[in-house]
């Protein structure tokens, strides 16, 4: 029991061990002192909370923030001792927001649950007692021998025993898991794929030992021990003996297969890991905001408690006749007095904090990511695909972006390759008319017959049909059709279907030239050479990984020859050759590489018999270890592909995708630096940088290549700083490769560094997945801490999505891991332009405006609250009734800033879109530096001190304003403060928006005319269940007198005037580019309103005036401003934005 409670509490972990013994079909020996190991069960969990730990769960979740938890505090001083407000003016406001998120998210969990249970109760059927038996899903044990059907997804990570296939094969995708739609062939050991039936299955004796799970879908490494006529054979397993959960069976009637890994401890559970969590720089400047006002309130507060007993010092104060003290209060102890009193001024101030802050930004945050999904520019018609939000923290670092990061297949390029060229034994061949032709072949030539293949061509084009892991699919059913292809005279009804675009394109290269694969029968490659068969026994595969860049497979040919075929970058080929056209072959690869083609070198080796037996051996003792078997695989691959004979390279084409160069010059404009990190050899890589617009012609590039040490790279590096700083005046660019790479980070970050920042652009080439993660790293924790982006499309880019601050996800031909574990996904590179420029820069002007904003008005709220003290002798009397306290941030206040949150456009998207630099003026976090900050906190002060003074003024002098001559108490003052406070702090917002929709003004007018209702509402009515009626007929007779009126008037006028003026001084003066791009736009597209009061001319009256307030203050309103272009204007796109709601009805208005 202890043991189990350990477990559970994550101290003692059920695995002990590297690996796991499974019994296949659960027969366990015999013998009595066996002890089962225990698994999990094949439940799936994805749900966050249960029934039972929900609400104690996500309250520690909720009160970790610490808005929250301050506000619990706050309520539990009112509930503890005597403080001014009552409790409920803090604990409304909190139980709401906490209600809000906990509704939320208990939602979101319930529906994880529904999804678990639809999983977990889906019906299988398992091998047990000698027959098929249904049962749930979540009932499957590890060793169970398992049944899939055709279409059906696999219900665990399954040990593939047989298929009803004789070959003992069967195809899956992984769609679900990996986004790879292509077929994959699995296949069985030769022991268990005779047991195709459930009687059979159940006579089968065999163990299974295997590592313990891992998230890596691509790697599983284990053995079979099978009994037969009490011979112990053992076989190898490899990845493709494995089926993996939530992959589907395709094009194969049925298959069985032993559970080995279940529920939570599958791969496809173990890849559901979360992200690490990603905080924005907005976030952060709120927290330190935050923390600047919970100083200024801990100031306002031990201040007032200071002046409240230097003031009751003298004691005709401290204890008057009308509030005599009682004995106790005499002689009660001074701290314990000095402290309650401080915390009841802490509980006076405590609105200074703003609770529906967090509340109203994750709102924010979470409607407005929408308007990606929904934005018709990032829609892609061609692959149906649109623009995809997997976290909406991050919409507002769109507008911060300071450096990219871009890999170059299938995000810059279309990853559709074409074969152009290649390279046979020191010839040069393009194919014309599904021919090769060498150079120098004159065009009569071609018109004529052309002779077979030579015994050169014929061996190279061999290579690249065997040397592969393309699929050939005949299967229309599944939604695989024939392709139907006809070339030299033979048909073919296939199509190939393959995870690498390369491999595919030359398999059809050599298909079209008349060297055919025809397809795999078990263990036989079958090839057609102009139609005649020719069939190899495939006898080893040696996989492609990052580290070799190769890979190989070794066949026995018709005659008995053992051959070695392999491919690869030419940097891990060339090294391994020692004949053929080594020198002649590396001249055309670079000739290839200018001219931007992707290049392989394709290699052959032939073996002995005695080489061969010693090859096997080696590669069975490498492949039935259980312990660092990758290190031995690796280490016996290295052995064998050595002495290679180099029969050529080829050069296949990836062209760029639509607006690639547009799109990177605009975001250089913007003021964003481009990295492009490849595993492309240096010259593809240069040439497509070059032609994609990431290096310009006259840009001076520098290159750091081909270093072999550690002194080498320092003396290269300093040789690029002193250019750099001769020739400043002419932008750089850099070309670093992987091993230069690796030194430069070693010891040399601090110069390689200061080298790339005084770099226009920079090319890494040679990169592997992790090193791409170290670059971004590396830029990310520098001293100037930039906001990265990373950009990619396949799952070697997933390790720098993750890095970055914000990931983003090209839908392409790789496979969705980049997408799934992306922040954003779009469907083309040439959208991220209007991601940044556009929807970047709104939502940070937004949230910046938002949070700004939110402090502003709560400064407004509470500020007189402080001063009113000084009119009360600091006895803590509050100046606003508590109803009020309680719903000025979640009634009066709220829904304009979010609706301004959600719509505002300062400027049109269209110009953001087609004027980059306009991006400049927000970046570096601009618009919630200090000095906006300042700003705004200023702003609040002063205007709290107009509301208080100014109605001081007009009622503070024991003035008579009613027409009986009754004077205004102190509730009546408050009131009017307060009024003057909602009207001033709503139409404040209102000079802020420069776009007006509909809902605006519903919103902006309904929050006023909704408290004014409120209030005649709250003060007409005695209400029963409150303590005291303070408030009623207040606000009635506050609106009974003409001089209240007025002073609501001349307060709100005195508070927004100098602010319109300075808007208008600063934009006349010293406009920004902002202000100046509003004032074109305006000035360009002005309209009269008023078609009643036009002059001849189409001029009103009021019209110049009017068109200069607009053009000074950058403002416009839809139904006033033309928000589009004319097909005749140079810049006129067409731009589809659902960024905001439909504009107020322009027919409502006429124009002269």
């Amino acid at each position: 029991m202890l043991r189990w409670i350990r477990q559970q509490l994550g101290f003692d972990p059920p695995h002990q061990s590297d690996t796991r013994t499974v019994y296949v079909a659960n027969q366990f020996p015999q013998h009595g002192h066996y002890v089962p190991q225990k698994f999990a069960d094949n439940r799936i969990i994805s749900s966050k909370y249960t029934v039972w730990n929900f609400v104690p769960k996500n309250l520690f979740e909720q009160f970790r923030r610490i808005a929250n938890f301050y506000f619990l505090i706050i309520f539990l001083v009112q509930l503890m001792i005597d403080t001014p407000t009552s409790p409920v003016t803090s604990g409304l406001p909190l139980f709401f927001v906490i209600t809000v998120t906990a509704i939320k998210q208990g939602y979101e969990d319930w529906l994880r649950h529904k999804a678990d249970n639809e999983v977990n109760g889906a019906p299988v059927y398992v091998v047990r007692s000698g027959g098929l038996v249904q049962t749930r899903s979540k009932n499957i044990r590890v060793g169970d021998i398992v049944r899939v059907a055709k279409d059906e997804t696999f219900p665990a990570d399954l040990v593939f025993l047989s298929s009803d296939r004789e070959d003992g094969t069967c195809h899956v995708t992984t769609a679900s898991l990996d986004g790879e739609t292509n077929l994959k062939t699995h296949c069985t050991v030769p022991e268990t794929r005779v047991l195709q039936n459930v009687s059979s299955l159940d006579t089968l004796s065999a163990v299974i030992e295997c590592q313990q799970p891992e998230a890596d879908l691509y790697r599983f490494v284990g053995r079979m021990t099978v009994n037969q006529q009490s011979e112990e054979i053992v076989r190898p397993l490899r990845p493709d003996n494995l089926l993996l959960r939530g992959a589907r069976l395709k094009n194969t009637k049925e298959i069985f297969g032993v559970a080995v890994y279940t529920g939570m401890e599958s791969k496809m559970a173990l890849n559901y890991k979360c992200k690490s969590q990603k905080r924005s720089a907005v976030e952060k400047s709120m927290n330190t905001f935050l923390i600047i006002y919970l100083i200024i309130l801990l100031c306002e507060a031990v201040l007032s408690t200071i002046l409240k007993y230097a003031w009751q010092s003298e004691e005709k104060w401290d204890e008057p006749f009308y509030n005599q003290k009682t004995e106790q209060e005499r002689n009660s102890s001074k701290i314990l007095k000095f402290i309650s009193d401080f915390l009841a001024f802490l509980v006076l101030y405590n609105f200074i904090i703003p609770i529906s802050l967090y509340v109203t930004v994750e709102m924010q945050k979470f409607l407005g990511s929408f308007f990606i999904g929904w934005d018709l520019d990032l829609y892609h018609e061609e692959t149906d695909q649109r623009a995809q939000v997997n976290t909406s923290d991050l919409n507002e670092e769109l507008g911060q972006v300071e450096y990219i990061f871009t890999d170059k297949t299938g995000t810059l390029t279309e990853n559709e390759m074409q074969f152009r060229e290649c390279s046979i034994n020191g010839i040069k061949y393009q194919e014309i008319n599904s021919r090769l032709v060498s150079e120098g072949m004159t065009a009569d030539f071609l018109d004529g017959s052309r002779p077979g293949l030579t015994p050169e061509e014929e061996l190279f084009l061999k290579a690249v049909s065997l040397c592969h892991t393309v699929q050939i699919s005949n299967d229309q059913i599944d939604g695989y059709g024939n392709g139907s292809y006809h070339a030299n005279g033979v048909s073919y009804q296939m199509e190939y279907y393959a995870a690498s675009p390369d491999e595919k394109a030359l398999v059809e290269a050599s298909r079209r030239i008349g060297v055919s694969f025809s397809g795999i029968n078990g263990e036989i490659l079958e090839v057609k050479v102009f139609g005649k068969p020719e069939r190899y026994k495939l006898l080893h595969v040696l996989e492609f990984d990052a580290c070799r860049r190769r890979m190989s497979v070794i066949v026995e040919s018709q005659s008995g020859d053992k051959l070695l075929f392999t491919k690869g970058a030419e940097s891990s080929i060339l090294p391994n050759t020692r004949s053929g056209e080594i020198e002649k072959t590396r001249l055309h690869v670079d000739e290839f590489a200018l001219k931007g083609l992707r290049t392989l070198c394709v290699a052959c080796r032939r073996f002995t018999p005695e080489e061969y037996q010693e090859v096997d051996r080696r590669l069975h003792g490498a492949r039935t270890a259980l312990q660092q078997r990758e290190e031995r695989l690796a280490e016996v691959f290295n052995f064998i592909e050595t002495d290679l004979e180099l029969l050529g390279a080829t050069g296949v084409e990836d062209r760029l995708q639509e607006k690639v160069l547009e799109t990177i010059e605009a975001l250089r404009v913007a003021g964003i630096k481009i990295w492009v990190l490849t595993g492309d050899k240096h010259e593809t890589a240069v040439s497509v940088s070059l032609s994609c617009g990431h290096f310009h012609r006259t840009m001076n590039v520098l290159e750091l290549v081909q270093q072999k040490t550690d002194n080498d790279c320092a003396e290269q590096l300093r040789r690029l700083a002193r250019r750099i700083r001769d020739d400043h005046v002419i932008q750089h660019g850099l070309v670093v490769d992987g091993a230069s790479l690796s030194l430069a980070l070693r010891e040399h970050e601090k110069l390689f560094m200061e080298v790339c920042r005084n770099c226009s652009a920079v090319l890494c080439c040679r990169m592997a997945p992790l090193q791409k993660a170290k670059v971004v790293r590396l830029l990310k924790t520098s001293p100037e801490k930039p906001i990265t982006l990373a950009v990619g499309d396949g799952a070697n880019d997933v390790s720098m999505i993750q890095e970055a601050h914000v990931g983003i996800g090209i839908m392409g031909k790789e496979g969705r891991q980049a997408v799934r574990n992306s922040d954003y996904a779009i469907a083309r590179f040439k959208y991220l332009s209007r991601l940044l420029l556009v929807h970047g820069h709104l939502y940070y002007v937004r949230i910046a405006t938002l949070v700004q904003y939110f402090f502003y008005k709560n400064v407004c709220f509470i500020t007189p609250q402080f001063l009113y003290q000084f009119s009360c002798l600091f006895s803590q009397q509050t100046l606003y009734d508590s109803v009020y306290l309680t719903l000025y941030n979640i009634c009066f206040t709220s829904l304009p800033i979010l609706i301004y949150s959600l719509f505002e456009q300062h400027i049109h998207p269209h110009v953001l879109h087609t004027k980059p630099t306009l991006y400049r003026d927000i970046s570096k976090n601009a618009r919630l530096a200090f000095r906006p900050f300042l700003y705004w906190t200023v702003l609040g002060f002063c205007h709290a001190f107009i509301f208080f003074f100014g109605s001081y003024i007009l009622i503070g002098e024991d003035t008579s304003l009613m027409g009986n001559g009754q004077m205004f108490g102190n509730w009546t003052f408050g009131t009017l403060v307060f009024t003057v406070m909602v009207i001033t702090v709503t139409l404040k917002l209102s000079l802020e928006t420069h776009f007006w929709t509909w809902m605006n003004h519903f919103v902006t007018w309904g929050s006023i005319v909704f408290y004014v209702v409120f209030s005649l509402f709250y003060g007409g009515i005695i209400w029963p269940f409150l303590h005291t009626q303070d408030m009623y007929f207040v606000f009635v007779q506050l609106l009974s007198s003409g001089s209240a009126w007025f002073a609501i008037i001349i307060i709100v006028v005195t508070c927004l005037f100098p602010d319109v003026l300075k808007n208008i001084l600063l934009r006349h003066l010293c406009p920004t580019a902002t202000e100046k791009a509003q004032l074109a736009e305006t000035t360009a597209s002005i309209s009269c309103l008023d078609s009643m009061c036009c002059f001849s001319n189409g001029e009103t009256a009021c019209a110049p005036f009017g068109r200069m307030l607009e053009r000074l203050m950058g403002r416009y309103s839809p139904t006033r401003v033309s928000r589009s272009w004319s097909d005749t204007d140079p810049n006129f796109t067409n731009d589809r934005s659902v960024l905001t709601l439909s504009a107020m009805d322009s027919s409502l208005t006429s124009t002269c």
